[in-house]
């Protein structure tokens, strides 16, 4: 990388720097008129213990950014190591909506109705605190209104720009 003074970033730069950390993958899901979205996040993190929240940044050109901004109520799973294609599928655009979950086992939240992805590692369900703008990006924070955590410590993680598996071992 050559240095800038002018002080923009080049995006190929700014993806191969963020690529040398490593993420876990989650599924955001909620339910806008009784139809289920989802997405893959890796952009996601805890931000207070009192009250509880977290973070997800939401593209604001998917149409998980409007379901989201519209329902105020959401769901987040850990995905397990196992888990790739999951990811894979939910990472991509253009998904048939009544179709999107066909063959992955999900529950309902117990608060909020939004699918969780059955047998994750961990799962939390929130409501929508505050947003924020994030350039192509909305920081959604959710203040956790329920959540769960299995024994399994194995974990699906991004690093490089691949898919790798943790196991907590």
């Amino acid at each position: 990388m050559t240095p800038d003074s002018s002080g923009s970033i080049a995006p190929a730069d700014f993806r191969t720097a963020l690529s040398r950390f490593a993420s876990g993958i989650t599924i955001m899901s909620t339910l806008q008129g009784g139809v289920a979205h989802a997405m893959t996040a890796s952009a996601f993190t805890s931000v207070s213990l009192d009250p509880p929240l977290v973070l997800v940044c939401v593209d604001k050109g998917v149409r998980m950014h409007e379901a989201v901004l519209s329902r105020g109520d959401w769901a987040v799973s850990v995905l397990a190591a196992g888990d790739q294609a999951v990811a894979e599928r939910f990472a991509r655009s253009g998904r048939d909506l009544y179709s999107q979950f066909d063959g992955i086992p999900t529950v309902p939240g117990p608060k909020t109705g939004c699918p969780l992805v059955a047998g994750a590692p961990a799962w939390l369900e929130c409501r929508t605190w505050a947003t924020y703008e994030g350039g192509d990006h909305t920081i959604v924070v959710g203040e956790v209104l329920s959540l769960g955590a299995a024994d399994d410590p194995s974990a699906l993680i991004y690093y490089a720009g691949q898919y790798r598996d943790l196991r907590g071992k």
